[in-house]
């Protein structure tokens, strides 16, 4: 028994994606990118460990909140990290569910959002009235602000139609 496939035609490398889902990962993805041929940024991990926080835990899980600014800022260097070798970015986790998120994932570079099932038919009916620009602009001046509430009502502000009960 013997395989006599020829071993030069198998691949040499295969597709391999990074998970974002640690902020020194975040911090490193510019070098990251070089290994890797996407990202993919776990919001729910990150936002856990760039707050320091359990989302275990009863006392804590309530606060947790991926619009606070230290979580934007290690997705916009996650985000500029990729792009900067020309890399694709999708997010996954409860921000890409979130519709009050989804413009700014989309205006820091995300490519794809992984999001509940339940939700797909209202993130899809949320990213279809987004315009890029808008979102890379409002994006921008979030990252300046001080707070998730400020944040919040910055999108909320700009984007009135999320607060309707049907996109």
């Amino acid at each position: 028994y013997g395989d006599h496939r020829d071993l030069h035609s198998f691949p040499t490398r295969r597709s391999s994606d990074l998970m974002i889902e640690t902020p020194s990962a975040a911090v490193l993805a510019d070098q990251l990118a070089q290994e890797a041929d996407f990202f993919s940024i776990g919001t729910n991990d990150l936002t856990q460990y760039a707050l320091c926080m359990d989302r275990t835990n009863p006392a804590l899980a309530t606060r947790l909140d991926g619009l606070h600014p230290a979580v934007l800022r290690l997705i916009a260097q996650a985000a500029q990290g990729a792009a900067s070798h020309g890399k694709w970015l999708g997010v996954c986790g409860a921000m890409a569910s979130d519709p009050v998120a989804v413009p700014l994932l989309i205006g820091l570079g995300a490519s794809e959002l992984s999001v509940s099932p339940a939700v797909i038919p209202e993130i899809k009916a949320v990213v279809r009235r987004l315009s890029r620009l808008d979102c890379q602009t409002v994006a921008q001046a979030a990252l300046q602000l001080t707070s998730a509430e400020i944040i919040r009502a910055l999108v909320r502000k700009t984007w009135p139609w999320l607060d309707a009960s049907t996109v």
